[in-house]
Parts: C-alpha cells; sequence; structure tokens
C-alpha cells in the first residue's frame, strides 16, 4: 500500500488550512470561492470540493456542504434550474450547475446516511435536465462558454457536462435511463458533411481512445479534454479496456509536448493540442485571455489533476497515481504575487507551471485530499457502485 511522503503530507495540511480559510464568506455567510480574489460561492466551485471536504473529516467544512445545498435549493428556478452563484438566483445560465447539484446531494446523502435529504429540489432538477436535449433524446446540449470554461467554446453535446448528468442518473436510481443514455455515449461522432435521417450523434472519436470534447450534428471538436474523459473513467462511461487505452494515450502525449518544450511539468494539461492563431477554432478574444497553453486552453488545473489521479486508481494505475499525486503535491507550491508556503493557486502555465490564476483556490486544495484519500485507499469514494453498473451494460 502506499506510504505517504513528507511533500505529501504537508500539502494535506495545507489544503486543509485553506478550505478553513474559505469556509465562510461574505455573501450570506457561505464559503469563498478562493481566498482572496473570488469571495463568492461559485456553485460549481463549490460542489466540486464537496469530493475533497467529504473525505476530510472535518465537522465544519461538512457542515458546509449541507448549507450550500440548502440554499442552492431555496434559489432553484420554478423549472428546476441552479443558479452559478449559489446566494444569487438571477444568476443563471450555466450548464454544468444543475448536474453538479444532483452529485453534490447524491455525495452529501452517501456521507450523512439522509436518503431522501433535499428530495423535491433533486427531482425538479432531474426534470430540468430532461429538458435540455434538442433531439429529445438522452444526451444534453449547452451553449458556449457555459460550463466552467467561460473563455472556451464548447457547442451542443459537450463531454464534460453528459458525465455529469450521466454520474446524476445513475446516483438517482435512473438506471434504465442511464444505460440508455450509455448507449448514445457510444455513438460516433458525424465526420460527413452530411447527416443522415436517423444517424445520430455520439461523443465517440474513430480510431482514438478518448471522447470527443463536443458534437452536434455533423460539427464537433476532436481536441482531448481532460475533465471530461477524466469523469469518463471515473464514472463508468469509458470500458476499463478503453480507459487503460486513453490514459496510455495521455501520457505519451504529455511525453511529446515535454520533448518540443510545450510542457513543463509532470502533470497533463487540460486541453490539447493547443488552440493556436490561425486554427479555425481560435477567436480574437483568445489573444487577451487563453492563448496556447493558458487558461482553458491547455493551462494546468489542479483540480482536474486531482480528477485525473482519481480516474488512475479506478484503472487500477496505482503506481502512476503515486507518482502523479507527487507531481501535483508540488505543483500546489507556487503562489503568484503572494508569500505562501502553499499557493494552491488555479491554474499554472503549461509551458513553464508557472501561477497564472487565483492563490488558495478551494477546488484545487479540496481535489487534492480526494487524490490523496484515492491513492491511500486505492478506491474512488461515492464512484465505485457506479462504475460496477456501468461496467454490465458496455
Amino acid at each position: 500500500m502506499y506510504t505517504v511522503t513528507g511533500e505529501v503530507e504537508q500539502a494535506r495540511k495545507a489544503a486543509l488550512e485553506v478550505l478553513q480559510h474559505n469556509r465562510r464568506g461574505p455573501c450570506a455567510g457561505l464559503p469563498r470561492t478562493a481566498g482572496w480574489g473570488y469571495p463568492e460561492p461559485y456553485t460549481r466551485d463549490m460542489i466540486f470540493t464537496f469530493f475533497g471536504i467529504a473525505v476530510s473529516g472535518d465537522e465544519q467544512l461538512i457542515a458546509s456542504m449541507r448549507r450550500v445545498l440548502e440554499v442552492l435549493a431555496r434559489n432553484q428556478t420554478e423549472r428546476g434550474h441552479i443558479p452559478s452563484l449559489a446566494h444569487d438566483p438571477e444568476n443563471l445560465g450555466a450548464s454544468d450547475t444543475t448536474p453538479l447539484f444532483l452529485v453534490g446531494i447524491s455525495i452529501y446523502r452517501q456521507l450523512s446516511g439522509e436518503e431522501n435529504f433535499l428530495q423535491e429540489a433533486a427531482e425538479k432538477a432531474l426534470t430540468w435536465l430532461y429538458y435540455q436535449s434538442p433531439g429529445d433524446r438522452l444526451l444534453v446540449a449547452q451553449l458556449p462558454t457555459s460550463d466552467w470554461r467561460d473563455e472556451q467554446w464548447v457547442l451542443g453535446y459537450g463531454l464534460y457536462v453528459n458525465t455529469l448528468v450521466y454520474a446524476g442518473l445513475r446516483m438517482f436510481d435512473r438506471h434504465q435511463r442511464a444505460d440508455a443514455f450509455l448507449q448514445e455515449m457510444r455513438h460516433f461522432t458525424i465526420t460527413s458533411n452530411i447527416m443522415h435521417r436517423h444517424v445520430h450523434e455520439g461523443l465517440t472519436v474513430k480510431n482514438k481512445p478518448y471522447y470527443a470534447c463536443w458534437s452536434y450534428k455533423i460539427y464537433s471538436s476532436e481536441r482531448f479534454d481532460l475533465l471530461g474523459n477524466s469523469l469518463a473513467i471515473l464514472t463508468g462511461i469509458a470500458s476499463r479496456s478503453r480507459a487503460e487505452r486513453m490514459i496510455a494515450w495521455i501520457e505519451e502525449e504529455c511525453s511529446v509536448m515535454r520533448e518540443r518544450g510545450d510542457l513543463a511539468s509532470e502533470l497533463p494539461p487540460n486541453f490539447f493540442p493547443f488552440v493556436k492563431p490561425g486554427d479555425p477554432d481560435w477567436r480574437r478574444r483568445d489573444e487577451e485571455f487563453n492563448m496556447p497553453g493558458d487558461y482553458h486552453n491547455g493551462g494546468i488545473w489542479p483540480f482536474i489533476c486531482g480528477v485525473y489521479i482519481a480516474a488512475l486508481v479506478a484503472t487500477g494505475k496505482y503506481q502512476l497515481a503515486e507518482r502523479k499525486l507527487h507531481a501535483l503535491a508540488l505543483a500546489v507550491k507556487p503562489s503568484r504575487a503572494q508569500h505562501l508556503d502553499y499557493g494552491f493557486n488555479e491554474w499554472l502555465r503549461a509551458q513553464d507551471a508557472l501561477p497564472k490564476g487565483q492563490n488558495w483556490q478551494s477546488w484545487s486544495a479540496a481535489l487534492y485530499l480526494y487524490a490523496l484519500r484515492c491513492v491511500e485507499e486505492r478506491r474512488t469514494p461515492f464512484f465505485e457502485d457506479m462504475r460496477k453498473r456501468s461496467s454490465r451494460e458496455q
């Protein structure tokens, strides 16, 4: 079994310090998204922190989970949509907040034993999601910049959001719908200029081990989305054999990027190959916000790396997961514009691994704790049964 090293243990203590510092902020007493830069309680950030808080054993932090979920339920729209800011019912339009809400409720239920916690709000959220498919089928669609990537276009059926929808269906025992959902995921993206009648697009990429970033009719992006694909492994959407091939492909591609100077870390970027000026999907705003290797266009995001480490554990790649955890413990140390022992920064630039986002980011700290627990126990809390069910449908 895994023996925790000094670096890894020091980072664990620092992560708990970050989450305690951020536990209460200026907005309705809800947690802060980051120590200084983001005082607001962003819904998606808050719920991703549940992964780590739930395995922390810290009663104060666990109580903050309940408070976030209850406020979100109070601010849920009449039709079931969950706001982007937990305390602001008018801040709407995100594609990932509603399925994340379901995931958050389930994690809290598993932790607390309260089987019917926020049942009415959960039913409303499920109903909302059922109406998000323009083809009135199963995969849900989104508009550009409506998920966690506010500076990147994901159009139509996005992988990341649909992995969350799938998780929500499994967690709330909608197994028949989830089984059918898996079948839709297996449809290939459409590579022809003609969409034939009764042919439905999916997110499987021909001759590649990973899933497309997004797909809609004859359009798709086959650039690699680390968060979406890691969640596909964690939830069991990807079969064990596909997951193994995908991980081998990720590690090989990252090795090539390191050789040519595009990657200065042992950790993978959130998105690659990077979009470059002149590419069809390059946009003018990218010059200011999303240069190659920056932010959503290939930045290294500690919270996503935590999910990737969990995916490695889910696939039985324990030694690789241990190496990546040690790399993550080193990556969360640098801070930007502040003197801190541990920065737990939002993201790092791929080419030099320098922190460029906000320090003491809650989800960076929380997903470190979750990744560490996964490596220590060689299991992935809250997702083990889901993968077993998924594997029966592969």
